[in-house]
């Protein structure tokens, strides 16, 4: 990519922190893409990027690196501008240079790593799907998640969930969700039973691992401080239940889950906010092993692809759909915000 497109993929990604309700983040993406140069190891990798900067999230990787800095202590002059400070851009840009030169190794070698989010609010978008499936389907629930990050969401029913006056879930749980609920309301009737529960990722998140802990802490956004207060309780929930995972390609990991359903539970492939980030072979060939597994599905056997993704690339909220076979036909159950803030239920 050129230089020109480096700058307009922060300017892009400022503007997409403005609607998720990250300001400082906005702000800081705007200072990067005007006063990154080659006079560092990171300007010269982030300005000669070799491949396709929004698909790789570059913006992220580098907001992730210097926000590891500033969690770790390793650089006061930039936690100065950091939340919860209110710095403008100049105040950002006239420690930021320094921050970047002095950390430059360290920077970079963080950009080697796709950003992580594992945004534990996507939850409350998920969960409403999930209970349609085992509504549907009366049967126990066999599930697989793919782009499992750190295998939070794996946690789902641990956690506490609000739409409106309606609740869901443990009332004792670190976790509450509550989402604004918009359009219709949420529906939550019927019994959801897990039988067996495993995610897998390119590159798992040990939350044992210090390092990765930090790496999966840094990629929220520094002034979202109630993100990563949910963050924070759903790792404490994983310590206790540690998520079973995975080191796989995604094709290969659903082939293989694929081959291994029984009948008396009904297979469940779900995601969220990762399928863009897949090559589009690999997303050919997940389509493909769902349909041919699909067209041998029965009423004791079904199986049920839920996602939250947006329908097309540049859709301003995620949307819910859900694919049940016997049968094969795709309903959209709800828009939600990226970040789990609101829901729309249209199911």
């Amino acid at each position: 990519m050129s230089e020109e497109n480096i700058r307009s993929h922060f300017l892009g990604q400022a503007k997409a922190c403005d609607v998720l309700g990250s300001p400082f983040t906005a702000r800081l993406c705007r200072v990067l893409a005007r006063t990154l140069d080659a006079s560092t190891k990171t300007g010269r990798a982030i300005l000669g990027w070799p491949r396709n900067a929004r698909a790789d999230a570059v913006a992220l990787r580098l907001c992730g690196a210097l926000h590891a800095l500033v969690l770790t202590g390793a650089d006061d002059g930039l936690a100065g501008v950091y939340p919860p400070n209110d710095s403008s851009e100049d105040q950002i840009a006239a420690v930021l240079a320094t921050a970047i030169a002095r950390s430059d190794a360290r920077i970079v070698a963080g950009l080697g790593n796709a950003p992580q989010t594992n945004e534990i609010a996507r939850s409350a978008m998920l969960l409403p799907g999930l209970l349609t499936v085992a509504r549907e389907a009366d049967l126990p629930l066999d599930l697989c998640e793919i782009g499992a990050s750190a295998g939070l969401n794996l946690l789902f029913d641990r956690f506490h969930y609000r739409y409106g006056d309606a609740e869901w879930g443990d009332a004792a749980s670190p976790v509450r969700l509550m989402p604004e609920v918009r359009g219709n309301l949420v529906a939550l009737e019927g019994a959801l039973a897990v039988r067996h529960r495993v995610g897998c990722d390119i590159a798992p998140i040990d939350i044992a691992d210090t390092a990765a802990r930090l790496r999966v802490r840094s990629y929220v956004w520094a002034d979202q401080t109630a993100r990563l207060a949910r963050l924070d309780a759903a790792l404490s929930i994983a310590e206790q239940f540690a998520p079973s995972l995975v080191k796989a390609d995604a094709a290969d990991f659903v082939e293989k889950a694929l081959a291994r359903r029984e009948g008396g539970s009904n297979f469940v492939l779900y995601h969220s906010v990762m399928w863009q980030y897949l090559p589009e072979p690999t997303k050919a060939a997940i389509t493909a092993r769902l349909e041919r597994a699909g067209s041998s599905a029965t009423s004791r056997m079904p199986v049920a692809w839920l996602r939250m993704e947006p329908l097309a690339i540049n859709d301003p909220f995620a949307t819910l759909s859900l694919t049940r076979w016997p049968g094969g036909a795709t309903r959209h159950l709800a828009r939600c915000d990226y970040h789990g803030r609101w829901i729309e239920w249209i199911g």
